[in-house]
């Protein structure tokens, strides 16, 4: 003979649901709180007023036609190489910040020397793992920044 169906079944089909939902939800929040290690910006509206003047600056050095070729070597210092409309740019000025893009390790600044071969050599070699970086160019009054990721 089979059981009948009572509303106590029913309460502990919601509740076994709901359970399940609200306990994935908690896993899924601390989750996301742990590995998250900062914030895009810190105030969204004061950032939006600046968006316009990035939006040019972006056109503008767009126009310039500059790029930049990132590599790590054996050694995991990071190789720069600059390049312009006319090749590669070896009279600039290289700069760049590596962080981790979860934010975990603190974030160092790169000074780059000469390679030779018109490329910039890091003066210090990087830990192992993926880094997030915002490299500068200048040369003369023209300026540029690119952001590149790098695995070591």
């Amino acid at each position: 003979m089979a059981r009948r169906f009572t509303g106590w079944h029913m309460a502990g089909i919601m509740i076994a649901f709901f359970g399940v939902v609200i306990a994935v939800n908690f896993l899924m929040a601390s989750y996301a709180v742990s590995t998250f290690g900062g914030t895009v910006v810190d105030n969204s509206y004061v950032a939006s007023q600046h968006f316009n003047t990035w939006l040019a600056e972006a056109r503008a050095q767009q126009a310039l036609g500059w790029s930049v070729e990132v590599a790590a070597g054996a050694d995991r210092r990071v190789r720069i190489v600059p390049r312009g409309p006319q090749g590669v740019l070896a009279g600039a000025t290289v700069s760049a910040t590596a962080a981790h893009p979860l934010g975990r390790v603190p974030a160092r600044t790169l000074r780059f020397s000469p390679g030779g071969d018109g490329s910039f050599v890091a003066d210090q070699a990087l830990p192992a793992g993926r880094w997030q970086l915002h490299v500068g160019l200048r040369d003369g009054r023209d300026a540029a920044w690119f952001d590149e990721e790098v695995r070591l």
